[in-house]
């Protein structure tokens, strides 16, 4: 109980520390510093509580030892006196019985040591025993041949979610090199969607291929360095700009990682830093905006090389130049790739190959963007908004 309590103080403060901006802008600060001081005073009174229990262990442990001794020197005294005991042999069994209670006092202080420690070896063993949902086959693939995808009558589920059905009958074929943009309300199963296919989830049923074979039948780590995510919350390393870069792929060189930088639009604000390539970077990439975060990150998904990039909503943050820019430059400097493009504006992916739209889990439309205006209602309504300057449009539900 008492580490648990410890627990939830420690994940109070690292929210409180992560999440600092909007305890000040929403005025929380006394409502934050009354709930931890709650917390604190909930663990003082169990550590109070428990330290009574043990404070009691080495006086009872000395009261024994020295009664013993008493005892034993009155009785070891009538003997001399009776001449049965010599004053030597009392000495010897005197230091003998010492040395024994001491072993005694020591062991009950183990005790006392293994009885507070046993809730974090449960702790421990919980998760050493806990097993992986998602493990290698027997016989992986260790190549995968192309960027194609294949989604047949996927259905998904948290196993977390109440066994609501987040994706339901996805069936879809996507073509190597092809562009493919997504499009749906929050909710809508976006972001389930597109890991599914580096299977960083396994799908309740039906199957996902990636270069003709189902993902399942590859090795994990093979299947992952082809198939590049760069995420919604982008997280950079403390490090120089280089150290991030090659944190996918430790043996590219100076100027691969010049050149992906160059594909992602990075190499502009790199150039303006005095150490260019060298700059460090802090803790979660604190010194950098968001857009330069995320123009980082997918510089480092290039660099893996892969058959398949997906972009997860990845240049939210950038401006629409440079969101063009990317664009145009993936078209020309990796034609080969696959790329799945999640994203808000439409804009960002209306020159797309094919643009899928998501609407609760469901396929509402899959096909070039002038054909949705023309059959999709939905693409429809997000289009108008958008060009009506409303922009963002997102639907009903719950999270991606």
């Amino acid at each position: 109980m008492f580490f648990r309590k410890y627990d939830d103080l420690n994940a109070g403060v690292q929210e409180n520390i992560s999440g600092i901006r909007v305890v000040k802008a929403f005025v929380r600060e006394e409502h934050e510093n009354t709930k931890f001081t709650k917390a604190a005073e909930n663990i003082y009174r169990l550590f109070v509580k428990a330290e009574k229990i043990v404070i009691f262990n080495n006086p009872i442990m000395m009261f024994i030892i020295f009664a013993c001794m008493i005892c034993l020197s009155w009785f070891g005294a009538r003997f001399i006196v009776a001449g049965s005991l010599t004053t030597g042999e009392l000495t010897s069994l005197l230091s003998y019985i010492f040395a024994m209670m001491m072993s005694l006092m020591m062991l009950s202080m183990i005790m006392v040591m293994i009885s507070m420690s046993m809730a974090s070896a449960e702790r421990i063993s919980e998760v050493l025993n806990e097993k992986a949902d998602i493990v290698n086959p027997e016989n992986p693939l260790m190549e995968v041949s192309d960027g194609s995808i294949t989604f047949d009558h996927v259905h998904f589920s948290y196993k977390h979610g109440g066994g609501e059905e987040v994706l339901s009958d996805i069936n879809l074929s996507v073509k190597s090199g092809e562009i493919i943009g997504i499009i749906g309300g929050t909710g809508s199963g976006k972001t389930s969607f597109v890991n599914l296919i580096p299977r960083l989830y396994d799908v309740d049923s039906g199957s996902i291929k990636v270069g003709g074979r189902d993902v399942r039948e590859y090795d994990l780590k093979v299947l992952r360095d082809q198939v590049a995510v760069v995420l919604q919350k982008n997280v950079l390393l403390s490090g120089t700009i280089l150290d991030n870069l090659r944190w996918g792929n430790e043996n590219v060189t100076d100027e691969e990682c010049m050149e992906a930088c160059r594909q992602a639009c990075a190499d502009e604000f790199i150039e303006r830093f005095p150490d260019k390539y060298n700059t460090w970077i802090e803790q979660g990439g604190s010194n950098v905006s968001g857009g330069q975060k995320q123009r980082l990150c997918i510089a480092r998904a290039l660099l893996k090389k892969p058959k398949v990039l997906i972009l997860d909503d990845s240049t939210s943050a950038v401006d629409t130049a440079t969101d063009a820019n990317i664009r145009q430059s993936f078209a020309e400097t990796i034609p080969g790739t696959t790329k799945i493009i999640i994203a808000q504006r439409i804009s960002s992916v209306q020159h797309a190959d094919k643009i899928l739209v998501l609407d609760d889990g469901k396929i509402s439309g899959f096909a070039s963007h002038d054909e949705l205006l023309k059959t999709n209602a939905i693409y429809r309504g997000i289009n108008d908004v958008q060009q009506q300057g409303g922009g963002d449009f997102d639907a009903e539900g719950g999270s991606n």
